[in-house]
């Protein structure tokens, strides 16, 4: 992966962090592995844990943020939610799975955030 798109990546999670702190999430932990995969963003709110998925685009020319959440990934993140509540939380734990999008002007302005809950 190149800097650049290190870099873009970094910034739209920054960003997404931001959104969801106004949004009211307790950020817990960000960038977290296992065997499964990662996750983005692992955040709290209203003793729900909700695990986010953050995809950040300039321009359009790959389409979307929201086309880039394959049925693939939904499920990896799943799995990833579930070891990282095993690792992590109380028995039984209300939980779901969520995404940002993030897009920015070529300039890198940043044109919209979204946060969706839940897509699963």
């Amino acid at each position: 992966m190149s800097r650049a798109r290190m870099n873009l990546g970094k910034r739209g999670e920054d960003l997404a962090t931001a959104e969801l702190e106004r949004s009211g999430y307790e950020i817990v932990d960000r960038n977290w592995r296992c065997r499964a995969g990662e996750v983005d963003i692992v955040a709290r709110r209203d003793d729900a844990w909700v695990f986010f998925e953050v995809r950040t685009r300039r321009g359009r020319n790959f389409g979307a943020p929201e086309e880039s959440v394959t049925p693939a990934k939904q499920e990896r993140m799943t799995e990833v939610a579930l070891e990282y509540l095993v690792a992590h939380a109380e028995e039984d734990p209300d939980w779901q799975v969520g995404f940002v999008a993030v897009e920015m002007d070529r300039a890198g302005r940043l044109l919209r955030i979204d946060v969706y809950e839940c897509f699963i």
